[in-house]
C-alpha cells in the first residue's frame, strides 16, 4: 500500500467512525446509507465534483461554499453535511471515496451483512441471483449483498470475491490453467 493511500485510509477511518457513531446514536443509519448512495452517484457521474474534491486549485473557501451548496441540493443529512464542511475546512475532501468505503463497511458490519463482488459472463436472472446469495450466505454465515458486473471475456461462469476469498469458476481461468498444463507437458 502506498504511503498516501495509507494516510487517506487512516483519515477516512477516523472520520468514518465518528460519522457512523453519530448516525448510530441518532438512529439514522438508513439516512447515512442514502447519503452514501447519493455521494457515490455524484462521484461516479460528475467530473466537476471529482475535480472539486481532488484539485488543489480550489481554495478552502471555494470548497466550503461548493460543498455547502451541494449538500443542500443533494438533501444530505446534517451529520454528513457538517462532516463534509469540516473536511473541506481541513483540506481533507480528497479522502471522500475512502470515507464512503469505510462507512459502507461499518454499516454492513452493524447489519451483519457482507458484500460480494460478482463478475459474470452474462447477466444473472433473479433466480440465479437468489440462489447465489443463499449459497454465499451459507458459506460466509452472513447476509450477502451482491454487486454484479458483466464481463463477457469470462466466456462462461463466475468470479466471486467476498472479503479476502475469491472463487473463480470462469471458463477463461479454466482455459488458462489448461494452457499452462499443456506448456508443462510439451
Amino acid at each position: 500500500m502506498s504511503e498516501s493511500s495509507s494516510i487517506s485510509t487512516g483519515i477516512a477511518a477516523r472520520y468514518g467512525s465518528a460519522v457512523f457513531e453519530l448516525a448510530k446514536d441518532g438512529n439514522a443509519l438508513d439516512a447515512l446509507e442514502r447519503d452514501i448512495d447519493t455521494l457515490e452517484g455524484a462521484l461516479n457521474n460528475s467530473e466537476d465534483f471529482r475535480a472539486l474534491i481532488h484539485s488543489p486549485i480550489y481554495s478552502r473557501d471555494d470548497q466550503a461554499r461548493a460543498i455547502a451548496a451541494l449538500a443542500d441540493k443533494m438533501g444530505l443529512s446534517d451529520t454528513v453535511a457538517s462532516t463534509l464542511k469540516l473536511m473541506s475546512s481541513k483540506r481533507r475532501l480528497f479522502v471522500l471515496p475512502h470515507l464512503m468505503a469505510v462507512l459502507r463497511d461499518l454499516i454492513a458490519d452493524e447489519k451483519g451483512e457482507v458484500t460480494a463482488e460478482v463478475q459474470a459472463a452474462r447477466a444473472l436472472s433473479d433466480d440465479q441471483r437468489t440462489k447465489l446469495a443463499e449459497t454465499l450466505k451459507v458459506s460466509v454465515g452472513k447476509t450477502v449483498k451482491m454487486n454484479v458486473t458483466v464481463d463477457e471475456s469470462l466466456i462462461g461462469g463466475l468470479i466471486v470475491r467476498v472479503g479476502s476469498k475469491m472463487i473463480d469458476t470462469s471458463v477463461r481461468s479454466k482455459l488458462a490453467a489448461l494452457q499452462n498444463t499443456m506448456k508443462e507437458v510439451g
